[in-house]
């Protein structure tokens, strides 16, 4: 399987599939999450044949879009900066990024952060599943 095959499948996944239903309600309830993440792996049926693989990219997913962990994700690496760049949990709960970063650039940071997160597991599922 190729890398842009990995790639197509999460995209088609994660946009062109995904209803705005789904988009709006999946990390309020479980079942949006679910419907998302089942939805999601239903192109990856072209990238891999092993069920382990597809469990993992479909339950990663639901877990990982449900509770927004990429916000995590971000928060915690921009520990790393000097203190006097750290910022609570509290003031960055909504992307990861602190309150006085431009919404735009915090919300799209953030999205790039998730599909990275979620592109990552997905070719480590594929290649050792």
């Amino acid at each position: 399987m190729t890398a842009l095959g990995l790639l197509l499948a999460h995209l088609v996944g994660d946009y062109l599939i995904q209803s705005h239903w789904m988009a709006t309600e999946k990390t309020k309830r479980w079942w949006p999450a679910i419907a998302h993440a089942v939805t999601y792996g239903l192109p990856f049926l072209l990238v891999t044949r092993s069920p382990a693989a597809l469990a993992v990219i479909v339950v990663t997913h639901a877990v990982i879009d449900r509770y927004r962990l990429a916000r995590h994700v971000v928060w915690f690496k921009n520990l790393a900066a000097p203190k006097t760049h750290r910022h609570s949990w509290a003031e960055c709960s909504a992307t990861g990024y602190p309150q006085d970063t431009p919404p735009w650039m915090a919300v799209w940071l953030m999205i790039i952060a998730d599909n990275t997160i979620h592109l990552a597991i997905n070719a480590a599922a594929v290649v050792w599943l």
